[in-house]
């Protein structure tokens, strides 16, 4: 593998690389950074897990150090489909950002936006943002993208399958014309197309290994179950293991009650999905990072944006409905070389819809009947982590939370003669996240509503 400086990258971005350990180019960077760096509008082609962050946060960082910061009036623009992609672009960026004397901050939907306009108003070089939030703060002339020198969309097809395109058309057409575009996308699809060819000029294209292609380094298995009691046994056992998992569910409801039984069941276990305010979503994403949860269950929400170094085995426990689902959700796993296992669990039921969803994501692998103590199943179990008691839900009452204030001894009854509401509360509400892990060190967010917005 070739060396960052090999490409031009200058020595205060090399030194931020090794000092997080990463010191050779992956393929997708070796190929784009060349061009990118150059100031070409780039189109590059990669399936997840693939390295496409640092092949557009370097250029960012590099192509816009020295410039002007200006309030509202950012140079740098990253466009992302989710919320968590959002954070975690940030996370890559900030290091080699701050390294070449650049600010960056985070825009999107579920939050108070009190805090991003303040970031705004103090200027700020690059912004990472979701669309909705994004154009709500242009309405209201926070934020003016005549300066953008270098605009980046990651996920553009996740954009699409989202109905987000419109937004990212009218996005890019606020930027100058004359600007740098860097589009990342697994597939040209759904109208991508059309983004290319209206917004980039004379693009660059690279790809590496053909879009919606499994990973090499990711082994599948298909495991047949007999019935809905044989799964939920499997399941359990599937989560015992010591490494950090995924598991995947088709709805909101499921995914929160399968990691609560993990979880009460001695398996610490945080979940995610669409019904989480973005403090919590933080706080379950910061646990299953940390390790103080060995297991994250999730929607769909999860498939894409969602990167967490050493997560070993990837479950469908619900198999997707479609093979870019099944792709995504799996590319959690094996990611930026490593390898990784991949479990699809399969009722008599729906053996002839999965052999068709395998076939159309070029997965080719057999089927085998399994139960909990099959070995197979215990190959990818390997060691069983102890038992871990599920922490004791906290019931609190206010006064312990703050101090009384001159309160009478009126029985919890209002003057009027009205009963007053009741003073005690469950600090605690019925979902695994807080429950048998530390709180992961999520920050607390005004704003966060208990039925999220959607990812804007």
């Amino acid at each position: 593998m070739s060396t960052f400086s090999d490409f031009g990258v200058n020595a205060a971005l090399v030194k931020a690389l090794a000092d997080r350990g990463i010191t050779e180019a992956f393929p997708i960077q070796a190929k784009t950074l060349p061009d990118t760096l150059a100031g070409r509008d780039v189109l590059g082609r990669g399936k997840t897990g693939s390295g496409k962050t640092l092949a557009f946060a370097l250029p960012l960082a590099s192509r816009l150090a020295g410039g002007r910061t200006r309030a509202g009036r950012p140079s740098g623009l990253v466009l992302a489909p989710t919320r968590e992609l959002a954070t975690q672009i940030t996370g890559t960026l900030q290091p080699l950002a701050a390294a070449n004397g650049l600010t960056v901050t985070t825009i999107f939907g579920g939050v108070s936006q009190s805090r991003q306009v303040s970031a705004l108003r103090g200027g700020v070089d690059i912004v990472v943002a979701c669309p909705g939030r994004l154009e709500d703060l242009m309405r209201q002339r926070e934020i003016n993208l005549d300066s953008v020198e270098v605009t980046v969309i990651d996920e553009a097809d996740h954009m699409a399958d989202l109905g987000f395109l419109p937004g990212v058309t009218r996005i890019l057409a606020a930027t100058p014309a004359g600007g740098q575009r860097l589009l990342f996308s697994a597939t040209l699809d759904n109208g991508v197309d059309k983004l290319v060819n209206r917004f980039l000029n004379e693009p660059v294209l690279h790809s590496i290994d053909e879009a919606n292609s499994p990973v090499a380094a990711m082994t599948h298995h298909v495991f047949h179950v007999s019935g809905v009691d044989a799964k939920k046994r499997l399941v359990h056992q599937l989560a015992s293991g010591t490494g950090r998992r995924i598991l995947f569910m088709r709805t909101k409801h499921q995914a929160r009650k399968l990691a609560k039984q993990l979880t009460d069941s001695g398996v610490p276990s945080v979940d995610l999905h669409g019904n989480l305010s973005q403090p919590a979503r933080d706080r379950n994403l910061a646990a299953f990072s940390s390790g103080a949860a060995r297991v994250l269950v999730a929607t769909d929400i999860a498939a894409r944006g969602v990167h967490v170094d050493d997560v070993e085995l990837v479950v469908h426990v619900d198999p997707p409905m479609e093979h870019k689902a099944y792709l995504h959700r799996s590319g959690r796993t094996a990611r930026a070389g490593s390898a990784g296992d991949v479990v699809t669990l399969v009722l008599p039921e729906q053996r002839r819809d999965t052999q068709a969803l395998l076939r159309k994501a070029g997965i080719s692998v057999k089927p085998e009947e399994v139960v909990p103590d099959s070995a197979s199943v215990q190959a990818l179990v390997g060691e069983v982590a102890p038992y871990q008691a599920p922490a004791p839900q906290v019931e609190q009452t206010q006064s312990q939370s703050r101090p009384a204030r001159n309160r009478g001894t009126g029985n919890g009854v209002r003057r009027g003669g009205q009963p007053g509401r009741g003073r005690t509360q469950s600090t605690g509400r019925n979902q695994s996240a807080g429950r048998g892990q530390s709180s992961g060190g999520g920050r607390s967010q005004h704003g966060g509503r208990s039925n999220a917005a959607r990812s804007r």
